[in-house]
């Protein structure tokens, strides 16, 4: 079996409301399952004014959404991939009752996705939506969750 490659992971929770939910551990396997490469990541979920300030001030898109990514790594040629991902707790909690996923389920894939793109995955052309798709759904299989792309 190959060993995992390293990670070194902070956690932040500037809005504490689903700390209960998603736990250290539970972010840290989410992560470690997706990552190709060592990391140094920082997950930090914010409330939508964060989110939305976040998301307006790098993205130049004035609402809050889902899951930001900032990656730091220059090159491929790194070592180790660094960066933070940002998850949105009152966007999670709205699209989760929207899709009737668990919590767990919707952060879990939305862990997932950030750590692809801060290891360079896009989805900006439909070839490129189509590999990172089928790499979250089968990271996920892994997990033990669902399809996230599946019909509802």
């Amino acid at each position: 079996m190959a060993a995992r490659p390293t990670l070194s992971l902070s956690v932040q929770y500037a809005d504490p409301r689903l700390q209960e939910v998603l736990t250290r551990p539970k972010l840290r396997r989410w992560t470690q399952a997706a990552l190709l490469a060592p990391a140094q990541m920082t997950i930090r979920l914010v409330d939508a004014d964060e989110g939305r300030i976040l998301n307006r001030d790098y993205r130049g898109k004035d609402y809050a959404t889902n899951v930001l990514t900032f990656a730091y790594t220059e090159d491929e040629q790194e070592e180790v991939t660094r960066a933070d991902i940002v998850l949105c707790t009152d966007v999670l909690e709205r699209e989760a009752a929207e899709q009737k996923k668990t919590m767990e389920e919707h952060a879990a894939h939305l862990v997932v996705h950030g750590v692809l793109h801060a290891q360079g995955y896009e989805h900006e052309s439909d070839e490129e939506a189509e590999e990172m798709e089928n790499l979250e759904t089968e990271i996920l299989a892994k997990l033990g969750f669902t399809d996230p792309y599946a019909a509802q």
